[in-house]
C-alpha cells in the first residue's frame, strides 16, 4: 500500500515536470520580437504646449464704465416691468396647463362651421379639443395657430433672472 502510494506521487510528479517544460517552450519568437523592438532607435517627443500665463483683471467699482459680472443688465432685470412678456397670474388655468407639453399629443384636426379644432391626446388617452387661444403645457403656452400638421404656440418661461421671455413651441401631427 505504502509502495504503491509513492508510485503514485512520483507519476504526479513527472507529469507536472512534464507540463512545465511544454510551458517554457515557443517563447523564442517573443524573446526575439522584444529584442528587437528594443533595438529600435529611440524617437523625439514632442514638447508640451506652452501655457500662457493667466492675465489677473480687478474689478473696481468705476472700472473705465465696464459694468460688474456679478450684477445683471438693468433692463434685463427689470424683465416684465420693462414691457416683456409675463404670466397673468389671473387667468384661471385651463385644463391642458396640468400636463408637460412633451406628453400632449396632436392627433388631428376637425372643421366645424369654418373654425379649425386641434384634437390634442393626454398622457391618459383622452381627447381633447382645442382653438387658438387656448392655453395648454406647464408654461403658460397660448395656441396662436393650428394646421394640419401642427399646433403652434408661444411658451411665457423665466429668464432665471427674474424676468420673462416668449419662446415658440409647436406639438406636430403624431403617426
Amino acid at each position: 500500500m505504502i509502495a504503491s502510494l509513492t508510485v503514485r506521487k512520483g507519476l504526479l510528479l513527472a507529469i507536472a515536470a512534464a507540463s512545465l517544460t511544454a510551458c517554457g517552450a515557443g517563447m523564442d519568437d517573443l524573446d526575439s520580437y522584444i529584442n528587437e523592438v528594443k533595438a529600435r532607435p529611440g524617437g523625439r517627443i514632442e514638447p508640451l504646449p506652452e501655457i500662457t500665463p493667466y492675465a489677473v483683471f480687478t474689478y473696481v467699482a468705476d472700472a473705465e464704465g465696464i459694468r460688474s459680472p456679478f450684477v445683471p443688465d438693468t433692463p434685463q432685470a427689470a424683465g416684465s416691468a420693462a414691457g416683456g412678456a409675463s404670466p397673468d397670474p389671473e387667468r384661471p388655468a385651463e385644463f391642458l396647463e396640468s400636463f408637460p407639453l412633451d406628453t400632449l399629443r396632436m392627433v388631428g384636426t376637425l372643421d366645424i362651421n369654418q373654425t379649425v379644432y386641434g384634437l390634442v391626446q393626454t398622457s391618459d388617452g383622452l381627447i381633447h379639443r382645442v382653438v387658438p387661444g387656448n392655453y395648454m403645457g406647464q408654461n403658460d403656452g397660448r395656441i396662436t395657430d393650428i394646421t394640419e400638421s401642427e399646433i403652434v404656440l408661444v411658451e411665457i418661461i423665466s429668464d432665471g433672472i427674474g424676468g420673462y421671455i416668449e419662446r415658440d413651441a409647436a406639438i406636430g401631427l403624431s403617426d
